[in-house]
């Protein structure tokens, strides 16, 4: 059985299968990502559940795997040389097991780097620009009087809509006719900002019709369905 007992987190979140890939997260746009990768590729893994009401994230125990206190990260028994590896940052967790099974990453190299190329674009552009318009918008900076900070977070979400609209419209996804990370990177962030933020009204979702099919598609596939909930 693998010994994870290095990892000071395993105290706090005890591993029941330290065989498994060990998921720290919580079901927000950039939690749900890494759970909907593992839920797609079939990788066992156990999740535990990080919970910013009681401030975990800030915990010595979850500092101790990522420093910058953010989810998701995760602790891989089997990396590479088949020792344990720990990661954390979304975009560089989807890359490596994207890697690791040989899935939603292209093999030719082109068609490969595009597909990074517009996970990059959703880690620089859409998952900040959603999640400012979604403070202002639906938490406390909701309360600001001058909607200039909202209204410029609004107008600049609803141009990266319109860049993945042009994308959409000539393609079934984002990187190309394959589902791949950029996909299951970005397409939580659209159905926050539309569902959980409110904000559809907001930034116009209604003019961008190649956005709105692609987030469908992306919502009926039951591993999406599964890991939109992950961990519970």
């Amino acid at each position: 059985m693998t010994d994870l007992s290095a990892f000071p987190i395993t105290k706090k979140w005890p591993a029941r299968h330290p065989d498994r890939l060990q998921l720290y997260s919580l079901p927000t746009p950039n939690g749900v990502k890494v759970a909907i990768m593992l839920e797609e590729t079939g990788l066992p893994y156990e999740a535990h559940k990080v919970d910013f009401a009681t401030h975990d994230q800030t915990s010595p125990a979850f500092l101790s795997l990522n420093p910058n206190n953010k989810i998701p990260a995760i602790i891989d028994p089997d990396g590479p040389g088949g020792k344990p590896l720990p990661l954390f940052e979304s975009g560089a967790i989807l890359v490596y097991l994207a890697e690791k099974t040989g899935q939603f990453l292209p093999a030719d190299p082109a068609a490969r780097y595009q597909a990074i190329q517009w996970l990059m674009f959703q880690m620089g552009g859409v998952g900040p620009m959603f999640g400012q318009v979604g403070f202002f918008h639906k938490f406390a900076g909701r309360e600001y009087e001058d909607k200039r900070p909202r209204d410029r977070y609004a107008h600049e979400s609803r141009r990266l809509l319109g860049v993945l609209e042009q994308q959409l419209a000539r393609q079934r996804w984002i990187a190309g006719d394959d589902y791949t990370i950029a996909d299951i990177a970005t397409f939580p962030w659209v159905n926050n900002l539309v569902g959980f933020y409110d904000a559809g009204e907001l930034v116009g979702i209604q003019d961008f019709s190649h956005v709105q099919a692609a987030l469908e598609r992306f919502r009926e596939r039951p591993a999406v369905a599964r890991g939109l909930k992950i961990p519970a």
